[in-house]
């Protein structure tokens, strides 16, 4: 991600560039210099590299007309939503020889349709306008993220987001009904299609969907839309272990079947992590208990949300799965109680580098493997933290590992390397994945490439090479794909 200074004849042919792309897409379009700095920088600030301009289109045309100027100077192209991203996928690491193209100024919604429950959506909207707009509506779109006041769109479809909703609703990729995307020779596919039902062949948006812009620009969506929860019930319960959670969640999707849409188990110390950023936050329940659920049923129409929480609380702790819990009595009550949540992560944030792991186990795996994960970091890096919260209901596990304060950041990255490679020895052991919901991208790239099989290796180059030979779409996200050509 560094590179050497840059001499005056590269800044006299960057400098050319630049003005080769204001000629043929006009200034209006093209950023350069300073003002490219916030495009350039990943979302925790603890990386920033450089890029030739930053092309800022308003339509479809306009991003096809970038991506044939760019790919005409020899440059490549490195998509960028939100730049919300935790994997380092739209942060450009070759300064003199990559465009970032912003969608940012892409968001319009072009058509919402309350009887097809569907949408098609330009990809710079940021997810909670675009909730919020549904919601106006009347409808809801499930999609929930922690950075949903400033991701976007385009984004959640090129990293197939996960979010707190996947047991209910699934990730980005079964929202998503149709396409259109800018593909690197500047042509469009225009996939934007609202059917449920189309089986015409191979599904080509699929393509698109988790390829963190590899193979094309996403400019605009169609996502099915649902009936507004009209009722939510929202609980936090304190538990005797983590392997309880798995217990409680077996009987959760008995009792309250699909209507719930949250399951989150936390640590005790996410408490003291949310308090160090919101300190006015109040403890809702006493105790310290060795693990909490912050669990969430919602639905509409002739369903008694509340009753079924009361009941399904009542029975869980006459059995003694749950030692204490407290029940929402409001939605304020319940948005206090997912700041909790949503605050231990900014608290972990403020503490400084540390490890941020997105993995998956097989559910029934998911508390031995936290068990062992966190045995063997303790074991070899005592003095570090590990933090290990996610989503239940789909085996996704945050074993993050916070280094001592007062280190170096070479010491810091010493031992957050160190806590990586502990982890993923263990992952290997229960069949795991390395990302559950954040993607490759440019941070994990090495990882993925050592643990993929031959074969799909293969598959993966040959749809590359198929729909982008000359390798300009975001080059060195997810795979080397260069080098393989």
């Amino acid at each position: 991600m560094e590179r050497g200074g840059v001499n005056g004849a590269d800044i006299g042919l960057s400098d050319a560039r630049v003005e080769m792309l204001r000629a043929r897409l006009g200034d209006d379009l093209v950023l350069s210099g300073a003002d490219t700095e916030r495009y350039c920088r990943d979302w925790h600030g603890d990386i920033t590299t450089g890029t030739v301009a930053v092309i800022r289109p308003r339509s479809t045309a306009d991003v096809s007309a970038a991506v044939k100027a760019i790919g005409d100077l020899g440059l490549s192209i490195v998509p960028q939503g939100g730049n919300t991203g935790l994997v380092l996928g739209a942060t450009p690491d070759d300064p003199e020889g990559q465009v970032v193209i912003s969608l940012e100024r892409m968001t319009a919604i072009r058509r919402l349709d309350v009887d097809d429950f569907s949408a098609v959506v330009e990809a710079g909207i940021v997810l909670s306008e675009f909730k919020d707009k549904v919601e106006a509506a009347g409808l809801y779109f499930p999609l929930a993220l922690g950075a949903q006041g400033s991701c976007r769109i385009g984004g959640n479809v090129s990293t197939n987001a996960g979010g707190i909703n996947v047991l209910r609703y699934g990730m980005t990729r079964e929202l998503v009904l149709g396409l259109e995307v800018v593909l690197p020779d500047g042509s469009i596919f225009d996939g934007l299609s609202t059917l449920r039902k189309d089986n015409r062949g191979i599904d080509l948006k699929q393509l698109f969907i988790g390829a963190e812009g590899t193979l094309g620009i996403v400019t605009a969506v169609s996502v099915k839309l649902m009936p507004p929860a009209e009722q939510v019930a929202t609980a936090l319960l304190g538990l005797n272990a983590l392997s309880d959670a798995i217990a409680l969640y077996r009987r959760a999707r008995r009792d309250c079947c699909d209507l719930m849409s949250a399951f989150e188990f936390m640590p005790p110390v996410a408490f003291t992590l949310a308090r160090e950023v919101m300190p006015d936050l109040v403890m809702p329940m006493p105790g310290d208990y060795p693990a909490y659920v912050l669990m969430e049923i919602s639905g509409s129409g002739l369903v008694d949300i509340e009753d079924l929480m009361h009941r399904f609380l009542e029975g869980v702790m006459e059995d003694g799965l749950v030692l204490d819990g407290v029940a929402a009595g409001s939605r304020a009550q319940a948005r206090n109680l997912w700041l909790f949540r949503e605050g231990m992560n900014e608290g972990q944030a403020k503490r400084g580098p540390h490890l941020r792991t997105d993995v998956s186990v097989p559910l029934s795996k998911l508390a031995d493997f936290v068990q062992q994960a966190e045995e063997a970091v303790t074991l070899a890096l005592p003095d570090c933290l590990c933090v290990s919260y996610g989503h239940v209901g789909d085996g996704n596990v945050h074993l993050n590992v916070l280094p001592p304060a007062g280190l170096s950041r070479s010491e810091s990255d010493s031992l957050i390397y160190q806590a990586k490679g502990l982890i993923n020895a263990v992952l290997a052991r229960f069949g795991g994945s390395i990302s559950a919901e954040h993607g490759i991208g440019r941070l994990k790239k090495s990882d993925f490439a050592s643990g993929l099989p031959e074969t799909q290796a293969r598959l993966l180059g040959a749809v590359k090479r198929a729909i982008d030979p000359k390798i300009i779409m975001n080059p060195g996200c997810q795979l080397n794909f260069a080098e393989d050509s």
